[in-house]
């Protein structure tokens, strides 16, 4: 499936996705979205203006994700009830886009030493998906689908660079990356990457493979032409199964640090310097957890653009080398940031692919 998307697949700048946003909040988005005269906005209707958490709480809907409810079609292009629904506004951010944004107190100072406690103690998730190796696409059946001899030193070179992660650098501030545990889709070729990658650090868990790690096809893709009918019904077949993975793997830390008590100069300070939610605010004592999911370039498309709050109809703009690894992490507070993106810095140019197209000239 990957090599029939591959001619549209293009990494997309973070500039290009978020007009898309604007685009499924606003049907007159081909229409200048700022005023190009900052004047022509009076301060009678700048203070007239919500606050961004009012909207928030207006605009919240029972849950994000695509409404089967809706009749029509959207733009022409395909099934309104397959347009994926935010739970906020675009561009807001849902802080409770996995169900664990803990309940305010009602004090506006404790919540905001729960939420300091909560970045200097609570543990940090990172999750680095990696595609698979390329494989033998003319077979038919995925049994067959083996990892090309290419392929397979993809695999190795990969499980190389995640054991240098592991084991880290003695004696400097690059320590070792603590890997929890490898998962894999149910796939041949996934799980013969994952079996090579892992024959680099035995010692860490292997997961049963999850079919709905599966590749498929999880969203419809703007820009796009008029869905056909087989592509309705097999975004109808594979989206629940994708979704449910994210939502499976995707979230903050569970476990929260027992409650203790801040002083208020320290909470003022905290106020005063906000941190950049993707910075590495964690100091000693924090915790941090690895995991890694070997499966398919549509899954992860489709998860990087969910984790980051990005319509997931924007998943076909990015690109996922064979063997590339796209990394992000989960902060304690519920952020999320994306350190990675189909990185390849592993592997040696001769060996950079996009299923059967070698290098970068295609």
């Amino acid at each position: 499936m990957a090599s029939r998307f591959a001619r549209q697949a293009l990494p997309a700048a973070a500039a290009t996705i978020f007009t898309s946003s604007s685009f499924f909040s606003n049907p007159n988005a081909n229409r200048a979205s700022c005023d190009a005269n900052p004047a022509a906005q009076t301060s009678s209707s700048l203070s007239s203006s919500p606050h961004p958490s009012e909207i928030l709480q207006n605009t919240l809907r029972k849950k994000a994700g695509m409404d089967s409810s809706e009749t029509g079609d959207f733009h022409k292009l395909f099934p309104k009830r397959q347009l994926w629904q935010p739970k906020v506004e675009y561009p807001l951010w849902d802080p409770d886009w996995d169900g664990l944004e803990p309940v305010s107190t009602g004090n506006k100072d404790d919540d905001r030493r729960r939420k300091r406690q909560l970045r200097k103690e609570g543990v940090t998730r990172h999750v680095i998906l990696i595609r698979h190796g390329q494989y033998n696409e003319q077979e038919k059946l995925d049994e067959n689908r083996k990892l090309t001899p290419l392929g397979r030193e993809q695999a190795d070179y990969t499980g190389k660079r995640l054991r240098e992660m592991i084991e880290g650098v003695a004696g400097t501030g690059f320590t070792g990356c603590n890997v929890k545990v490898v998962r894999v889709s149910n796939m041949a070729r996934a799980k013969e990457t994952a079996d090579i990658i892992a024959s680099h650090f035995p010692n860490v868990e292997r997961a049963e493979p999850d079919p709905d790690l599966n590749e498929g096809r999880p969203a419809h893709n703007l820009p796009g032409g008029s869905a056909s009918t087989s592509t309705i019904e097999k975004t109808d077949e594979h989206h629940p199964r994708i979704e449910a993975a994210f939502e499976r793997y995707f979230y903050r830390a569970k476990d929260l640090p027992k409650d203790k008590e801040t002083g208020d100069d320290e909470d003022r300070a905290d106020e005063n310097n906000p941190k950049d939610p993707n910075s590495g605010e964690q100091k000693e004592g924090s915790r941090h957890e690895f995991e890694v999911i070997v499966c398919h370039a549509n899954v992860i498309r489709y998860f990087l653009c969910r984790a980051l709050q990005i319509p997931p109809e924007a998943w076909l703009r990015l690109c996922t080398f064979n063997c590339s690894l796209t990394y992000l992490t989960i902060r304690p507070t519920g952020t999320v940031s994306c350190r990675m993106l189909g990185d390849i810095g592993h592997l040696p140019y001769g060996m950079s692919t996009f299923s059967s197209h070698p290098g970068f000239n295609w």
